[in-house]
């Protein structure tokens, strides 16, 4: 069923973006308003992350500016303790804001500034001290980033229904993910042959502008009044994140799923280096792999977008398998495919693991978005982000097994781990009894 009204002047963009769940958001204007807009702000904020990614461009950089190796490492643990640690303090505080999207916007602006900030140190600093200041803005981009996500998972449920929430954060992925597999052309021809600044300063620029419009496109979302709730302090707001641990079952098995399946979110600069070490990936090839998960991103979002409105978890289950797929495809290349089409054969591995991340991440938000209540839903979100905070701390280990092992040991090691996601996946309820108590 479609709409076809005249009157309703987004009518053929909204019946193209949301599909069935069209009809239900043209009835109400403010909703179908808030989900293009969500949409929008989501095509900016998905290209920006790729435009100055920790785990392909921000390196670059750091080589451009001939920083101390050692500092690229730092990158991913600074984005990912970032993002999540700090996001129960930030949720207790959110409970008292009657508009909750202002959190967002504020993060969106000083993340857009964090870029530029970097850009300045690039051009201006030493190399050791530019790097070394790059990591710091990124940490601080990344604690401005796990604030506006309490914001974001609180105000999506409030602002698009519950048969739309999964359509629209595949759109988001899905349009973000078709600029990055634009960009991910011209990284693999632009750039193939070059290890110049200014191209590179040029995308982080880019990022910095899209977070600004970001902010400004959500800044414009209708989001009604909440009733102010009483703010609880980080502990406290940690004494009731242990309460729901121990009496919510759901809650519980989701934690757990949820946290072996950052086996696959972080399993892509892994893969990078194997595909160096195995196949001798250039630069220009990185390109050709953010091509593969640019296009798996497009070809898959829609499809798990409408999987996880009808069963979050059955999205997060076939996801956590496809991370394991790509897991043992990257250890069985080297023994299959000759060494001058191995390039090519890795890219079929990216696009498999492209379309993992982007099940596992979507399953995950939406489960949480449908499951969790309304009026303890930052403290789920937060608690849930935090605790993922410290297992991502605890992946550093798998720099060491690198170092110690090698780097197929390291991959083994994540698909074992996406296998074992699979198995807790499966053990979790439907986001719907999610919250039910012990």
């Amino acid at each position: 069923m479609r709409i076809d009204t005249p009157s309703h002047g987004g009518s053929k963009l909204l019946n193209l973006l949301a599909g069935d769940a069209a009809v239900d958001l043209a009835d109400e204007p403010k909703t179908a308003r808030a989900y293009l807009l969500n949409v929008a702000n989501g095509a900016c904020t998905k290209l920006a992350e790729k435009l100055a990614g920790p785990d392909l461009v921000l390196p670059w950089l750091l080589g451009a500016i001939s920083a101390p190796s050692g500092i690229a490492a730092m990158l991913m643990p600074a984005k990912q303790a970032g993002s999540l640690l700090p996001q129960l303090m930030i949720s207790g505080w959110i409970r008292t804001r009657a508009r909750r999207k202002w959190v967002w916007v504020a993060a969106g602006a000083f993340q857009a500034v964090c870029l530029l900030a970097m850009v300045a140190a690039a051009l201006w600093m030493p190399a050791a001290p530019a790097g070394w200041a790059i990591v710091g803005l990124l940490l601080a981009f990344s604690i401005a980033s796990g604030c506006g996500s309490v914001s974001f998972q609180d105000v999506t449920p409030k602002t698009v229904p519950s048969g739309a929430r999964g359509r629209m954060l595949a759109n988001r992925s899905a349009i973000g993910g078709a600029f990055a597999l634009a960009t991910g052309v011209w990284l693999s021809t632009g750039l193939k042959e070059t290890d110049a600044l200014a191209p590179v300063l040029i995308l982080v620029g880019a990022a910095a502008v899209l977070w600004a419009v970001g902010a400004i496109l959500f800044a414009g979302i209708p989001e009604e009044e909440s009733e102010p709730g009483k703010g609880r302090n980080p502990l406290s707001e940690l004494r009731h994140g242990l309460v729901l641990v121990r009496e919510v079952t759901g809650f519980r098995r989701f934690l757990a799923a949820r946290s072996a399946l950052l086996s696959v979110e972080m399993a892509t600069p892994i893969f990078v280096l194997f595909a160096q070490e195995k196949a001798g990936a250039t630069l220009g090839d990185l390109g050709l792999y953010m091509v593969a998960t640019g296009l798996a991103a497009v070809l898959s979002s829609p499809f798990w977008g409408a999987v996880s409105d009808d069963s979050a978890r059955r999205v997060m289950t076939v996801s956590a398998l496809l991370g394991t797929l790509a897991a043992a495809t990257a250890l069985a290349l080297p023994l299959l495919v000759p060494e001058d089409l191995r390039h090519w054969a890795f890219a079929g591995v990216f696009l498999i693991l492209g379309v993992a991340v982007a099940g596992v991440r979507l399953g995950r938000k939406t489960y949480l978005a449908d499951g969790a209540p309304e009026d303890e839903r930052p403290l789920y979100v937060a608690f849930s982000n935090t605790a993922a905070g410290i297992v991502a701390v605890a992946f550093m280990g798998l720099g060491i097994l690198a170092e110690i092992t090698d780097v197929a040991t390291t991959v083994l090691a994540l698909g074992a781990l996406s296998a074992l996601g699979f198995v807790l996946s499966r053990a979790m309820p439907t986001a719907r009894r999610m919250a039910d108590t012990d």
